[in-house]
């Protein structure tokens, strides 16, 4: 990134870009750097006019092509959506061209965290109990369970445990087990199901739905003993026995659960979610590449980070397929992004939909505009896979896993391939959690962290201002990734939010 100078009121982003990005509020008239004048009043985040753009002609930010201009565009003028317009994306795709080997640390040079050890050899950052509902049906019963045990008491004595998670959802019937829907549902839930952040499971069914717990214990391996068990409401004879049962079986659990202790892992025991959501002008600038060197250190001390949202990197993604550590799984990158032409298609839509109201409120244009900045989350080091929604993350390093833009799901998806540790940015104020799963909330911009404090972790206006660098601020951000990991709570935790996020992608037609 460059600065132009800590008092300049815009920011250049590259030598051949043709707009900047106001770093504060600039007025009309106010003179900017070059000789220019701002020719109107244009917000914080949002675009300028460097020189005179063409009808036609694209519009250059970070060095790449964010649209072209629908109509000619003066030096110093406001470029948004009057006057910025999508374009397809035509990068040029070179597969592997950049692939080189992971630069990990010597062993001893890596950083720990203090984890919990499972005993299928994942590391957990938390240690709740999960109650994963089957279908809608026992999504009540489930919720009630768990609000016996956090809210009535039924945790007193067991300080060790974090919670119980009720991961309820609206699917799990009428729809066909041969369907890729189905696939996703049961691929989700039976990831929650071994998810390390939980100590114990209880799967609950209504008994007469499509999604049978048997199914999916089945095909995904899922065994039954003290700490996983599985029920139905037909079969115990309603929903006060069922509570009654359950609460009981949970209560038999609580002591194993609760003797699970922290202790020194490797950072190899860490795979986190990199996401964005309610984005603005400053997020590809600020916080989204400050967490992109955060990455690149986990990445380099063994753990490893996961991008999503495939809607969310297209125009970028020629980005990520250089990077690619071989072809295949540069293929598989583009495989998934022309399953997303055909399927917005299918429903009428385009992938230049994505930028929603806030992303354009807050400075953003085009899906293209937006994807160069999400990607910035990914830092610089090689691809190494690239996965479907849910399965299982099981190759170091910095991967890709294709899912929706809606946060809700896309984090969803993350959860269930096994990631442990999540770090949200934003820039209009996103204030999701997602149990069991710590989540750590990152303001781009000082403003909004200020106006937001009491749910905002980490600040990163400072880039922004020139107070600090990426760099300074990619390590404040792994520094506390790890105290977070090794138990310190995020402000979402401790006001027990997350319970509401739970949210697997619904594919297909519901009959």
């Amino acid at each position: 990134m460059s600065v132009v100078s800590e008092v300049s009121p815009i920011i250049v982003l590259n030598g051949e870009d043709n707009v900047a990005v106001a770093r504060r509020p600039v007025k009309a008239g106010d003179p900017l750097p070059g000789g220019l004048r701002a020719t109107v009043d244009i917000a914080s985040g949002h675009k300028v006019a460097l020189r005179a753009i063409a009808e036609g002609q694209p519009v250059l930010k970070y060095g790449q092509v964010i649209g072209t201009a629908s109509r000619p565009i003066a030096p110093g003028e406001h470029v948004h959506l009057h006057n910025l317009a999508m374009q397809d994306s035509h990068a040029d795709h070179h597969f592997a061209s950049d692939a080189r080997a992971t630069p990990l640390l010597p062993e001893a040079e890596r950083r720990t965290f203090m984890g919990y050890a499972r005993a299928d050899g994942q590391v957990g950052t938390r240690n709740y109990i999960g109650i994963v509902s089957s279908v809608n049906c026992s999504a009540t019963v489930s919720r009630a369970i768990a609000d016996h045990f956090n809210n009535k008491g039924g945790l007193d004595g067991f300080p060790n445990v974090d919670g119980v998670v009720a991961l309820t959802h609206g699917q799990g019937c009428a729809l066909s087990v041969k369907t890729e829907g189905y696939e996703v549902l049961t691929r989700t839930l039976s990831g929650y199901a071994r998810h390390p952040n939980f100590g114990a499971i209880l799967m609950i069914g209504l008994g007469c739905e499509t999604n049978q717990i048997s199914l999916i214990t089945d095909k995904y391996g899922l065994t039954e003993g003290p700490l996983l068990r599985t029920m139905t409401i037909q079969e115990l004879g309603g929903t006060r026995r069922t509570v009654e049962e359950a609460a009981s079986i949970i209560r038999e659990m609580l002591p194993t659960v609760n003797a699970a202790e922290r202790t020194e892992q490797p950072l190899s025991g860490l795979k986190l979610a990199l996401e964005c959501g309610g984005s603005d002008g400053y997020s590809g600038i600020s916080a989204n590449p400050a967490l992109g060197y955060a990455s690149d250190l986990l990445v380099r001390h063994g753990g490893t980070t996961c991008l999503a949202e495939t809607p969310e990197i297209y125009g970028a993604e020629h980005l990520l397929t250089r990077r690619a550590v071989t072809p295949a799984v540069a293929e598989k990158l583009m495989a998934r992004i022309e399953w997303w032409r055909g399927y917005t298609a299918r429903h009428g839509a385009e992938l230049n939909n994505n930028p929603s109201h806030g992303n354009k409120a807050g400075g953003l244009t085009t899906i293209l505009e937006k994807s160069l900045g999400a990607v910035a989350k990914g830092g610089t080091m090689p691809l190494e896979a690239v996965y479907e929604y849910a399965e299982t993350i099981d190759k170091p390093g910095f991967v890709f896993m294709d899912t929706p833009g809606y946060d809700p799901v896309a984090v969803t998806g993350q959860i269930a391939g096994g990631c442990n540790m999540l770090v949200f940015t934003t820039g209009r104020g996103s204030v999701s959690g997602w149990k069991p799963v710590p989540t750590i909330k990152v303001a781009t911009n000082t403003e909004m962290f200020d106006r937001m404090k009491e749910d905002m972790d980490i600040n990163c206006g400072g880039i922004v201002t020139g107070e600090e660098t990426i760099e300074e601020s990619g390590q404040r951000m792994f520094d506390f990734i790890l105290d977070v990991a090794s138990g310190k709570q995020t402000l979402s935790e401790i006001y027990d939010y997350g319970d509401n996020e739970f949210v697997p992608w619904q594919i297909g037609a519901i009959t």
